[in-house]
């Protein structure tokens, strides 16, 4: 309860402002369309207006929220029009882009910190990666991809790891080399191998930094996943509802799409925390 309240207030602030900023957005239109008509606007009823356009610059939450219960509810999950298949579209390369971006990241990971090479050549490299705009590379990896004949899921899944993989090495390098100097050096005498240091000691010692990278690299694969479909000029998927949003003035399928985007990226972050919750505790770490 005491965690729920602050959320709650942080949401009614959001939206208070959100309606606020709706009325100046939509006024020059309903203005216009007063003035053609020739009636003089009082002040209710512009806010009426303005929270009520059929396409607003920004659409008012009640007419979000219509939106979406529309295109969820009352869709079948099956319809090209459910909001629901599209965020499941979305959430396929989603999942498999963050899975080959986590193993890619703890692989990385551990090459840097067992290897002095590796530290010294790879991990610049791996830093200088995420200073190119994906919005840049992401039309980049398709061509190549579809030239090469492989299309569909793998080529946003890959995008989506491209942009995962990075909070996932910092994470874990960071954890693996957490152990301090004592604890090494008491694994020393008792003649541990490398291997035991590793899974008795620096795995575990790592789990509390991977779990929070886990969590920036699920929001980051979910980006990854809608900006790949935005260059293939994809017909399913929240990309896709965004694309053909902006192509029609559909601003309320527009912000539909991204507060459904922003619901994934909670619910998928929330499982994370949870299962964190679950590992922590069996492994007798307080969190």
């Amino acid at each position: 309860m005491r965690s729920v309240v602050p959320v709650l207030t942080v949401i009614s602030a959001i939206m208070a402002l959100w309606y606020i900023a709706a009325v100046p957005m939509n006024a020059p239109w309903a203005y216009d369309k007063a003035k053609r008509a020739g009636v003089e606007l009082s002040l209710n009823d512009l806010v009426a207006d303005t929270w009520s356009q059929e396409k607003p610059k920004l659409p008012a939450p009640h007419q979000v929220g219509i939106e979406i219960w529309e295109t969820t509810v009352q869709k079948n999950i099956t319809s090209k029009r459910s909001l629901i298949y599209h965020s499941w579209i979305t959430l396929s390369a989603t999942l498999l882009g963050f899975g080959l971006g986590t193993v890619l990241g703890i692989m990385l990971a551990v090459g840097i910190v067992y290897n002095r090479v590796m530290d010294m050549s790879v991990m610049p490299w791996v830093i200088a990666s995420q200073t190119i705009p994906i919005l840049a590379l992401a039309p980049m990896i398709i061509v190549v991809l579809n030239a090469i004949g492989i299309s569909g899921l793998l080529p946003k899944a890959i995008i989506s790891m491209y942009l995962s993989f990075f909070p996932v090495v910092v994470g874990m390098v960071k954890g693996l080399r957490s152990p301090e100097v004592m604890q090494l050096d008491q694994m020393h005498t008792w003649h541990a191998s490398p291997s035991q240091t590793f899974w008795k000691l620096r795995l575990p010692a790592s789990m509390p930094y991977l779990f929070t990278s886990l969590k920036v690299a699920m929001a980051a694969s979910l980006v990854g996943a809608i900006v790949g479909e935005l260059p293939t000029g994809a017909i399913a998927g929240l990309g896709a509802r965004l694309l053909a949003g902006s192509y029609y003035g559909q601003t309320i399928q527009i912000w539909s799409a991204l507060i459904m985007a922003a619901a994934l990226a909670a619910v998928m972050v929330a499982l994370i925390g949870l299962i964190q919750r679950i590992v922590l505790k069996r492994m007798g770490m307080a969190i």
